[in-house]
């Protein structure tokens, strides 16, 4: 195996349809545990100084480069990274502390163009764009694990399957923010990335094998430009046991208590949840308690914090008791109603719906591909429910134009839209059967191959 070989390139359009994914001939029947990093635990670098040294060391190095951040999630405001781990052919294992250091631009300038090889990119990107750090390409292992068909894409199962190496995570729900690091966690965060190239490398080949190297190509390029947080209206509305509230002036409590709750969250630089629970928020707008023991009365509100900042709480509960600006308690969306209402609500979209599920999933078996990961459920059931043309005269090229429009990648357009093109010509939802069998049975024999 060489580490580092480059990702292979797409197959052949005259490639033959490759067959059901199989497991690797060579997968492990027991897995012997890894335990310690190569050249042992190495420094964490939180010096300007030792961060240039990391970075040159990086830059002389050859191949991939092995990423990943450790994050203080449910301890920390926010989702920043406390450390970040990389490892290179010919430079090593680095540890590097964000939080005493301006930045990690040097590594950024390091690692341009060089392909960065992360395990759910998606988690991590958006804390090393924050330091700076963004990849020129990108492989995603968990990404490949998933169009693989692996039946566990954690990291810790994906190098057991392809590796036969057991790697412990139990420290990956610790307080990254903890200073100094005990040594446990930093070899923790050192053998996360110790084989994850030796990792990517089988995935690459399993992936050119089966013909899946260009859907990976496409799939780990769009988590490479889309990848960012999510900045929502009203944030206050994902407060978990929001369904209980029924009227909107114990809404307004809601409201008000989420945003004194996140700013002084945000000021302590402390998980939200430390401070109060969301139970906590929800049980105090439908009780409405005026005064501190009947705020201490209140499930949630028993712990310290709950209790050292209990005038606090209660001013935003009467915020919302006396202001004026009610919001509702339903917000308009344009999201299609739950799907368990299609029948009644429009029959012809529920039939429409269900052999489009139909022959996605025959698709997936067929690939060993996560339905999801072919089109996302959300995405389908918009399209459905309101198509830019449907019946007798559906357009192609319109259903094309509303899967660009929703980010739908082109090698699933490719195998998707025709199945959706199919359901949207059901004209009559007694028909609907026969129309599912007829697209899952185009969907086992694809007009191009990956």
């Amino acid at each position: 195996m060489t580490t580092g070989a480059s990702f292979p390139g797409p197959q052949p359009a005259d490639t033959p349809s490759p067959a059901p994914e199989a497991s690797p001939s060579d997968s492990p029947t027991s897995s012997v545990d890894l335990l310690e990093p190569a050249e042992g635990i190495p420094p964490v670098i939180d010096t300007a100084d030792g961060l240039a040294r990391a970075a040159r060391a990086l830059a002389a190095g050859t191949g991939p480069v092995a990423v990943d951040a450790e994050r203080a999630s449910g301890f920390r405001y926010g989702q920043r990274a406390f450390l970040v781990q990389l490892r290179r052919d010919g430079a090593g294992t680095w540890l590097v502390d964000p939080e005493a250091l301006d930045g990690l631009d040097p590594l950024q300038e390091a690692l341009a163009d060089v392909e960065w090889v992360l395990h759910a990119a998606s988690q991590d990107l958006p804390c090393l764009a924050e330091q700076g750090m963004r990849p020129d390409r990108l492989f995603d292992t968990e990404l490949a694990a998933r169009l693989l068909g692996m039946p566990r894409v954690g990291l810790g199962a994906v190098i057991e399957a392809e590796l036969g190496l057991h790697l412990a995570k139990e420290h990956s729900a610790v307080d990254w923010s903890t200073r100094p690091l005990p040594e446990p966690w930093l070899r923790y965060a050192a053998l996360d990335v110790e084989v994850l190239i030796t990792v990517r490398d089988a995935l690459a080949r399993r992936l050119a094998d089966t013909g899946k190297d260009e859907f990976a190509r496409q799939e780990f390029e769009h988590v490479r430009l889309t990848t960012a947080p999510t900045v929502r209206t009203d944030p206050w509305r994902r407060t978990s046991g929001l369904h209980q509230v029924r009227q909107r002036r114990q809404l307004a409590a809601v409201r008000e208590l989420w945003l004194e709750r996140d700013h002084l969250a945000r000021h302590r630089d402390v998980a939200p949840g430390r401070l109060i629970p969301d139970s906590a928020i929800i049980a105090a707008a439908q009780g409405m308690p005026r005064t501190v023991p009947e705020l201490l009365q209140t499930r949630g509100f028993h712990g310290r914090a709950a209790r050292r900042e209990a005038t606090r709480w209660l001013r935003a509960i009467a915020a919302g008791a006396a202001t004026e600006d009610l919001p509702p308690i339903h917000v308009p969306g344009d999201s299609p109603p739950p799907v368990r209402q299609w029948a009644d609500k429009d029959p012809l979209a529920a039939a429409r719906l269900s052999a489009a599920r139909a022959g996605i999933a025959e698709l997936s078996e067929r690939w060993t591909i996560p339905v999801e990961n072919l089109l996302t459920p959300e995405v389908l059931r918009r399209l459905i429910w309101r198509p830019p043309t449907a019946g007798d005269d559906v357009d192609p090229d319109a259903i094309e134009a509303a899967l660009v429009a929703s980010g739908v990648r082109p090698w699933q357009r490719e195998h998707v839209r025709g199945i959706i093109v199919d359901a949207l010509r059901i004209t009559n939802p007694a028909t609907a059967p026969a129309a599912a069998a007829t697209a899952a049975t185009t969907a086992t024999t694809p007009a191009t191959t990956p």
